[in-house]
């Protein structure tokens, strides 16, 4: 009989939960290799080691040691080494390493002043092809100086519309290129250059001549952000070739085996992001295909969570180049989808399909065997293995096993309901642990950011950390995400606040009639776009009793331009910018309608938000002060806008106990 005492999840637990990413299967499907996260409470840091697993079942041990960052690991072709990035010689710069896969010394390989954005083994493991952008030599040279260094820099020279990007700050001169790093030597070899384009996403060819990317190479590709083309390029006479395909976004390109055809998602058009991402196939010469477009689904990774990110894999081929695996994200999970080619014919097929998110997936050589990332509503995540002729699945981890048993998250219950448009529409209800349903209780509206993303069957921290205090926790998908088809994400296109807000309504109101909902006790609360979608609800109805808007969008006027979105916000609002249709724009924020706020909202915003930037949340609490309704603000210093998942953990904490203490105080009475 076990005396562990079950208890509720605190907002403390975000210091013991690891979390693991980037699991990859060695080449002879013999063992795993997946990085674990951590947090040092004591030093507020975050670390990473890796560690390895035998695919046969047994026991995970640590490869990797210290107080650094390793991940990415990657498998040589011939099982001997693994190379993976890693901080431990200067925190701010890491490199790539190898380390034999029998455990040994971490040998540094590169030496590099810059970004590693990817890497990729050759395929005769002679060399790794590198996404690589350098530091400008200014800020090179400002490094090696102690003085300059802390003086800092003077000024800042502004050339290029987009300067800034979110959780990176003000953009370098330099541009994203592809090298190459000798395995036995470290030479490198640069393969492109240049301080217009980028070139991105990598792969190469199975013969290991050709490299396949992606680059913009419109006149001025910030004026022109989707114009991305493939390209691939020879070695030997380092010749650059187009390949054709239709105009619109794309990425992820991957060679067929036998090196005739190119995979790659996207779609068709530009500044159209309603649009579902396929899955694309083109030939070396010849006309593109779209391999999806009789399903309406979003190959996509997208669903939404706070406890890490779920990486999109590019496409993986078969060994016979007759079936392509992929990503779709759907109804609220992330599934992995296999499409087998025969002639004209193609057959879709479900490889893992069970309630959940698949992430990070690889094949050993011979395909048998699937590793694959696989987390669910009570799990933030575990390696798991397919045996695919059976197509039975193991788990291989059990990484936060101990305090998941401690914690007792509450009653989940999934849900259809009915949108304002009679529209069918998914949603979930997260009850209290020890739930009385002869009880009334507080309730909270969660509504998800994008909004072009899906809440799902995916871990949440946050919301099961409110339903702990008591309150019933609901959230769901109206129009504007993605992961329902096409017309459910088209339907705020140029439109927001209609059909997502009636959406919202209508889920608010199948809750209303729950027995256990009381009326008089409800909050709304939302990030970024849910921000947004927070900001308005208190400007068009004062049914809520308490409300948290977080990193939100209030004017689209005065966003134009602050957003690291740029210009291109204006290809969601009728391509046109805010002087040519002020109108429009002011009509679609919220600040339009703030002056019609009773409801008592906190603020809650990152100072270094370069999506929606810190003036958005200070004209709501201002307006809200100015109208004497009752307001707060509370700001953190030096984060960006994904505060809520990648954050400093003690900041994060902060954020769950204030959102908790507005909560508190006027939907139970309390103060404090």
């Amino acid at each position: 009989m076990s005396d562990r005492k079950i208890r509720s999840i605190t907002a403390e637990d975000l210091y013991r939960f690891k979390l693991i990413s980037d699991p990859q299967i060695s080449p002879d499907g013999k063992i795993a290799i997946y990085c674990v996260h951590r947090v040092d409470k004591e030093k507020g840091k975050k670390y990473a080691n890796l560690w390895i697993v035998p695919t046969t079942g047994g026991k995970a041990s640590q490869f990797t040691y210290g107080d650094q960052s390793d991940t990415r690991p990657r498998f040589s072709p011939d099982d001997t080494k693994i190379a993976f990035l890693s901080n431990r010689d200067e925190e701010k710069q890491p490199q790539i390493y190898l380390i034999p896969v029998g455990g040994g010394e971490a040998h540094k390989l590169t030496d590099l002043k810059g970004t590693i954005e990817y890497f990729e083994w050759s395929p005769d493991g002679e060399k790794l092809l590198l996404q690589f952008r350098k530091k400008d030599e200014e800020e090179i040279e400002r490094e090696k100086d102690e003085e300059k260094k802390k003086l800092g820099i003077v000024y800042r020279h502004i050339t290029r519309v987009f300067f800034k990007e979110d959780g990176v700050g003000f953009l370098p001169n330099e541009r994203w290129h592809l090298l190459t790093v000798d395995v036995a030597t470290g030479k490198m070899t640069q393969l492109t250059e240049g301080g217009i384009f980028d070139e991105r996403e990598p792969a190469w060819s199975p013969d290991g001549t050709k490299i396949a990317f992606c680059s913009n190479r419109s006149k001025d590709p910030d004026l022109d952000p989707d114009a991305i083309d493939l390209y691939v390029l020879t070695i030997r006479d380092e010749t650059i070739r187009k390949i054709e395909t239709p105009v619109g976004p794309k990425g992820s390109p991957t060679f067929s085996p036998d090196g005739s055809w190119l995979t790659y998602y996207g779609h068709e058009g530009k500044g159209q992001d309603w649009k579902q991402t396929r899955l694309w196939v083109v030939p070396a010469t010849g006309e593109a295909r779209n391999l999806t477009k009789d399903y309406d689904l979003n190959v996509s990774s997208w669903t939404i969570n706070d406890m890490g990110s779920l990486p999109q894999v590019p496409p993986t081929w078969s060994k016979d180049g007759k079936t392509i695996f992929f990503q779709v994200a759907h109804h609220g999970n992330t599934i992995l989808k296999s499409l087998t080619m025969d002639g004209s014919s193609l057959t879709l097929s479900e490889v893992i399909d069970e309630d959940g998110v698949v992430g990070v997936f690889s094949f050993d050589r011979e395909q048998k065997k699937l590793l694959y990332f696989h987390g669910n509503m009570r799990d933030p995540g575990q390696v798991w293995l397919c045996e695919m002729a059976s197509g039975r699945s193991r788990v291989l981890t059990g990484v936060n096993e101990e305090l998941l048993r401690e914690i007792d998250p509450g009653e989940m219950e999934q849900v259809w309901f009915k949108g304002a448009a009679g529209n069918d529409l998914q949603g979930w209800i997260l009850k209290p642990p020890a739930f009385d349903p002869s009880r009334k209780y507080p309730s909270i509206l969660q509504i998800h950011g994008g909004p072009r993303v899906q809440y799902g069957n995916f871990f949440m921290h946050e919301f099961y950390f409110l339903a702990a205090q008591g309150y019933v926790v609901y959230f769901c998908n109206p129009r504007g995400g993605q992961g329902y088809g096409e017309a459910h994400s088209k339907a705020i296109h140029n439109n927001w606040g209609t059909a997502d807000y009636e959406d919202l309504m209508a889920w608010t109101d199948f809750m209303t009639r729950k027995p256990y909902i009381d009326e008089a006790r409800m909050g709304v609360t939302g990030g970024s776009y849910g921000g947004y979608m927070t900001a308005w609800i208190i400007g068009h109805t004062d049914r809520f009793t308490a409300a948290v808007t977080q990193r939100c969008v209030s004017n689209l006027v005065s966003m134009y331009g602050s957003s690291d979105f740029n210009w291109a916000l204006q290809q969601e609002f009728g391509d046109a910018p805010p002087w040519e249709d002020l109108h429009n724009y002011w009509e679609q924020s919220p600040m339009k309608h703030i002056g019609s706020a009773k409801t008592p909202t906190l603020i809650i915003h990152s100072e270094q938000d370069l999506r929606c930037a810190v003036e958005q949340g200070e004209q709501v609490f201002v307006a809200l002060k100015r109208l004497g309704v009752e307001t707060e603000m509370v700001r953190f210093p030096d984060e960006p806008h994904g505060l809520s998942r990648e954050g400093r953990t003690d900041r994060r904490v902060a954020r769950l106990e204030h959102i908790l203490r507005w909560f508190n105080r006027y939907l139970k009475g309390k103060n404090g």
